[in-house]
């Protein structure tokens, strides 16, 4: 039997008839389709217009330049063994970045059997999963905030020179420094992130960053006797003056710095060990 649509209906205007309904698409009138089930056969050139298609099932085949136009989305769909639409196995592409309501109620989130795909905005807890080469931005906020290390390895950064004048420690590069040639001269330690950035941009009010020296010395016992910070000398507080190094040994110093004020200003407290 023939449909009788309206005549200069508006564009995404619904017309019933029966038990199916069509919606305009400014063109033509395209029919929505509710609780389909497509079996084995392919989809080729298929266009949704402006209207949902729910709880939808397309099994065991392929579809072909899928044009899903659809403002309220496809929820609770399913794509058995679909090898289409330019992706893997079971994938589905989005035509429009601003494509975000793919479940309703919860933007940014596709619902595939009952298992949440993680996205950009979604808070998760992530389990069994390998991450390469990780950035991990922000405080580490558990509930005991605890960190338990098994193994823990660190980086020494070994340099086949002797200290001599300024020595920038730059902490980027490791907070271990071990200048393997025997010193020639009192020097000075300049603590700094990198050559173009602050160690106080990186430290807040209230942290502390622990970094060790090891100077080889030879038969003068020369040593660290000017310390500074981002290029400003500060005075570390110590168990016992130090005003020498130990001769023919690797003296190891270590700086606790904790950073006190905004200013900036610091607490410093340095050690010195022999090693002989």
């Amino acid at each position: 039997m023939p449909i009788d649509f309206p005549n200069s209906p508006a564009n995404g205007a619904t017309f019933s008839a029966g038990d199916k309904t069509w919606q305009f698409d400014g063109v033509s009138w395209v029919l929505v389709t509710s609780n389909a089930s497509i079996g084995n056969s392919a989809i080729t050139e298929a266009k949704i217009a402006d209207g949902a298609v729910t709880s939808a099932k397309i099994a065991e085949d392929t579809i072909v330049n899928a044009d899903i136009n659809s403002s309220a989305g496809i929820v609770l769909s399913k794509l058995a063994n679909s090898t289409s639409l330019g992706l893997g196995v079971g994938s589905l592409e989005l035509g429009h970045a601003t494509d975000t309501t793919l479940a309703r109620g919860a933007a940014g989130v596709v619902t595939i059997e009952g298992a949440n795909i993680v996205t950009i905005s979604s808070s998760d807890t992530l389990t069994n999963k390998t991450l390469t080469s990780p950035t991990i931005n922000g405080a580490h906020t558990n509930l005991t905030k605890e960190l338990i290390i098994q193994g823990f390895e660190e980086r020494v950064n070994m340099v086949a020179s002797a200290a001599t004048g300024t020595i920038n420690i730059d902490v980027a590069t490791s907070s271990i420094w071990y200048y393997t040639a025997a010193a020639t001269a009192n020097h000075t330690l300049n603590f700094r992130y990198n050559s173009s950035t602050t160690l106080s941009s990186k430290l807040a009010v209230g942290d502390a960053m622990t970094i060790v020296w090891m100077n080889q010395t030879g038969s003068t016992a020369y040593y660290p006797n000017v310390i500074q910070i981002d290029g400003s000398t500060v005075t570390p507080k110590v168990p016992s003056a130090i005003t020498a190094g130990n001769a023919s040994s690797i003296d190891v110093y270590s700086f606790t710095i904790v950073k006190t004020t905004a200013a900036p200003t610091y607490q410093v407290l340095e050690t010195q060990t022999k090693f002989a």
